[in-house]
């Protein structure tokens, strides 16, 4: 006998063993070693989600009440794989080159980026999941009772709601904790889809194992169970209603294309294009086993269980009447895999959702999208995602406790497959129909909708739940054909196929009619020619102006989502794509796009749209004459598109060379200051040098002189005021010789540099004790205000086998501009390592006012001085420090958008390791 604490033992257990997977694959995929995460066949099985408790558990039940009907649940999906490639191949094209995060997403794009039709599509998702996960909920609980009903001391009836309320905390911990770990929803989430692959492995082999049971052990095999069925009198009142099937057929189909955690699963996590390819012919496959010996053990429930049996729960009670209680465990392993992992992916795709269209439209309403802390608009979404996850499962919670949990599984999934393809008309019309515009997607959405939520969810709920009982039987204020389960008449239809008969088509109707009726304003033309000719047409027609924003505002907002790090990063590859040096590209309508795409892998394509567009100031290019002859003639509009892209280049190699002539006449001009000042920086100390030589020796003589004319008294102490007089002479004749060779030194140095003649004397030591070194140096002395350096010790126990007398060097000049050059009251450094991306960084920060944008490029060559601000030079420092960085493999950069100026300098981590 199997008690309830040893089945919550072995529920802990296995959530164990699968949190053990999910950790792995995350290590392995931070690690690189992501080649066997990104098979084809871990794709095909997480595809499996579509096989939930339903599936598991509900097909028998389903094959007990309306024989072969189960199958259509089944067939849809696999017409779907096997004869819709072609349309799912555009689907992910389109969902992975606009960087779709969902169905909602994938909608809000196609139609010019709409965030309200976004939130109305996120609604629906929730509300119409919520049943789904209710039944998750409830074939658990059931699950659990069964087991119940043979331990004598298990508690009775507040022990199903006990259940379903672990098993929610369960599922929703899980969820947060490896779904919200990246905020692109781009980055894959490879531990959750790693241990789906291997829950969908344990539900089939748990399936497999109870039909090879039912047909072997009780049946006597293939023949005995074909004749069980032929015998079986239940066989005899099972019926195939043609209009039932098409309808239930199609209902799966579309289902399969619109569920949420389908299009997360089919298009998100999806590695590579090909993979599809492999899972056209496997998931079909997959589907087949899985409902292979659905009948069998149909048959055998309810021929070997009493009368009144819960055919529902056949998978588990089969075993368990004939004694088979560990066949009986696997197959609740089964079940509860199917359950959990319909969850998670579900929490995960409605918490992008709602963070993406929801939250985040609301938070920039609320006036927070200026410049603030990097890194402020990644917090929010990842805690809006995880707050979601938490109330999408208490939605569920919350229907089944409502609903008492009394329906049939079938008959949920059902219910919640009816109200998710109200999206289907648009999503469908979005990718092959040019003409579909935002509205009228939106007012067939909210009629479907609505259409389904009255003749179909609400009544679910039962009489004078929701809906007064009096209004379902004669309907509102006594008009009978307005009654939810006969509307407009039509009577005597099954309720589901009434409710989808009525909502799909009203949608659909709406959908066109607008669509024809209203006119797509230019960016959903653009939207719409890029869906449409998704796949073999160019790119299409850009959506900003290039120019109408600073690159330095840019790089303030991508870091407030994307993180500093991720930021700059996506910065320098762009700036080096364009042949920039640096970190700032320039905002060129291609980098905006390209920005706009990898922001929308983070907070959604209509919130990333807005940022850019409060950024550039909303800009759009003027479309509509181009898309009014790419509608009459394809070839037009390619053509109109190679002149566009030809002319962008044009104008922005114009733009570059007039940059580059700015910046060698700024250097022509500072070239001519710089001989004027060092032919005054030589002159001065050598015409010191001379005037007090010759005083020197004047006095030299002249001492002598009245030495012996005055006596040997009066000599003496005259002899000792001229030889004081001497010593200061003689000390200034000393600094002024000490300038003039810390002078030729930079030229000498910086010559040696140049034409790489420098010998590199390697030694080891620490990060730490460079910095110190260069600290203690650069602040001795001087008469401006202290200066405050901030700094953080154990990040800085970092080795180094590098030339440290150089490096020092650089980390001295560093500290010393800011001693010179920082023009806050209260001076203040902060010194910021960290060891990333095969990289040893350190970052010096002041609190001033920064570099002037168009002189940051300047800052690193010859005889650049920025400002004028009394502390001289000859503009050798950074220039100096740039070479030795090169010749010690590294790189030393100006870091925009800190605040005040800061500079990064950057090893090899191969090289700072190499002491170890």
């Amino acid at each position: 006998m199997v008690s309830l604490n040893l089945l919550a033992a072995i529920c802990l257990g296995y959530v164990v063993f699968l949190f053990a997977v999910a950790f792995a694959a995350e290590r392995a995929a931070a690690a690189g070693r992501t080649a066997w995460l990104r098979s084809p066949w871990v794709y095909t099985l997480s595809l499996s989600i579509y096989c939930t408790a339903w599936t598991f558990y509900g097909a028998v039940g389903y094959a007990a009440r309306s024989g072969l009907e189960f199958l259509t649940i089944y067939l849809g999906p696999t017409l779907v794989m096997v004869g819709w490639w072609w349309g799912l191949n555009r689907l992910v094209h389109i969902g992975r080159t606009q960087r779709i995060t969902s169905i909602a997403d994938l909608i809000s794009s196609r139609y010019g980026k709409s965030n309200l039709l976004a939130a109305a599509v996120t609604v629906l998702a929730v509300v119409g999941t919520t049943p789904y996960i209710a039944l998750q909920l409830q074939s658990v609980t059931l699950a659990v009772a069964a087991f119940a009903q043979t331990d004598p001391a298990a508690p009775a009836p507040a022990a199903p709601s006990v259940t379903a309320t672990w098993v929610a905390v369960g599922l929703a911990v899980f969820t947060v904790i490896f779904g919200t770990r990246n905020l692109d929803a781009n980055e894959r989430h490879h531990g959750v889809v790693m241990a789906i692959a291997v829950e969908a492995v344990v539900k089939l082999f748990a399936l497999l194992a109870v039909g090879a049971f039912v047909v072997w052990g009780l049946a006597g095999g293939a023949g005995g169970i074909v004749e069980r069925i032929q015998a079986s009198p239940e066989l005899a009142a099972w019926r195939i209603d043609g209009a039932r099937w098409a309808g239930l057929t199609f209902l799966a189909a579309a289902a399969f294309l619109c569920l949420p955690r389908m299009f997360q699963v089919m298009v998100v996590e999806l590695e590579d294009e090909r993979h599809l390819r492999t899972a056209s012919w496997a998931f079909p496959l997959y589907v087949f086993l899985i409902s292979l010996f659905v009948v069998p053990i149909a048959v055998v429930g309810l021929e070997a269980l009493p009368a009144g049996a819960n055919p529902d729960l056949f998978v588990l009670t089969v075993p368990l009447a004939f004694g088979q209680e560990a066949l009986a465990l696997l197959a609740f392993l089964g079940g509860f895999s199917a359950a959990t992992s319909m969850v998670i992916v579900a929490a995960i795709a409605l918490s992008t959702m709602v963070s993406n269209h929801i939250v985040m439209p609301i938070w920039l309403r609320l006036g927070r999208g200026g410049a603030t802390v990097s890194g402020d608009v990644r917090h929010v979404v990842l805690l809006a995602r995880r707050l979601s996850i938490a109330g999408v499962v208490f939605l569920g919670y919350l229907y089944y406790r409502l609903s008492g949990g009394g329906a049939a599984l079938a008959a949920i999934g059902l219910i919640a497959f009816a109200g998710i393809v109200q999206v289907l008309p648009a999503m469908i019309g979005g990718l092959f129909w040019r003409g579909a515009t935002r509205m009228g997607a939106l007012a067939g959405i909210a009629a479907g909708f609505a259409l389904w939520l009255y003749t179909l969810f609400l009544p679910s709920f039962g009489p004078d739940v929701v809906l007064p009982a009096a209004l379902m039987a004669e309907g509102p204020f006594g008009i009978a054909w307005l009654r939810p389960y006969g509307l407009f008449g039509i009577e005597g239809l099954d309720p589901l196929i009434h409710s989808v008969l009525w909502s799909l088509s009203i949608n659909t109707v709406l959908f066109l009619a607008v669509s024809l009726a209203s006119f797509p304003g230019p960016l959903e033309r653009l939207q719409g020619a890029q869906f449409v000719s998704a796949l073999g047409a160019p790119g299409g027609a850009r959506s900003w102006q290039g120019g109408a924003v600073q690159s330095e505002d840019l790089m303030m907002m991508a870091q407030r989502i994307l993180g500093p790090a991720e930021a700059q990063a996506l910065f320098r590859r762009e700036a080096a794509r364009q042949g920039l040096d640096g970190y700032l590209p320039e905002a060129t309508p291609e980098f905006l796009d390209a920005l706009e795409r990898e922001l929308a892998g983070s907070i959604g394509a209509a919130a990333a749209h807005a940022m850019i567009a409060q950024m550039a100031g909303g800009t759009e290019v003027s479309v509509q004459d181009l898309l009014a002859v790419a509608d009459e003639t394809a070839q037009m509009m390619e053509y109109s598109a190679r002149l566009e892209a030809q002319q962008a280049e044009l104008t922005r190699t114009a733009r570059q060379l007039r940059a580059a002539n700015e910046k060698l006449t700024q250097l022509s001009v500072q070239k001519d200051a710089f001989l004027s000042q060092i032919s005054h920086e030589l002159r001065t100390p050598m015409t010191s040098i001379r005037a007090f030589s010759e005083i020197l020796r004047d006095m030299g003589e002249d001492g002598a002189q009245d030495g012996g004319e005055d006596g040997a008294q009066d000599g003496a102490q005259d002899g000792a005021q001229d030889g004081a007089a001497q010593a200061r002479y003689a000390g200034i004749i000393h600094d002024e010789a000490i300038r003039l060779t810390r002078l030729l030194d930079d030229l000498l140095d910086l010559s040696v540099l140049e034409n790489g003649q420098v010998s590199l004397n390697i030694r080891d030591g620490t990060l730490g004790d460079v910095i110190d070194h260069a600290v203690a140096t650069a602040a001795a002395g001087g008469e401006r205000p202290a200066l405050t350096v901030r700094r953080d010790p154990a990040s800085e126990r970092v080795p180094l086998s590098t030339d440290l007398d150089r490096l020092s060097q650089v980390f001295i000049n560093l500290v010393s501009n800011v001693r010179k050059y920082c023009e806050a009251e209260a001076p203040e450094l902060t010194i910021r390592t960290g060891v990333a991306g095969g990289w040893v960084t350190v970052d010096f920060i002041d609190n001033g006012r920064g570099i002037p944008t168009d002189q940051q490029e300047l800052v690193f060559e010859k005889f650049a001085r920025i400002g004028e601000q009394g502390a001289g030079g000859a503009g050798l420092g950074l220039a100096i420090c740039r070479e030795i960085m090169a010749r010690l493999g590294g790189t030393i950069a100006y870091l925009p958008g800190q605040g005040g100026a800061a500079f990064r300098v950057r090893l090899p981590a191969a090289v700072a390791l190499a002491a170890q």
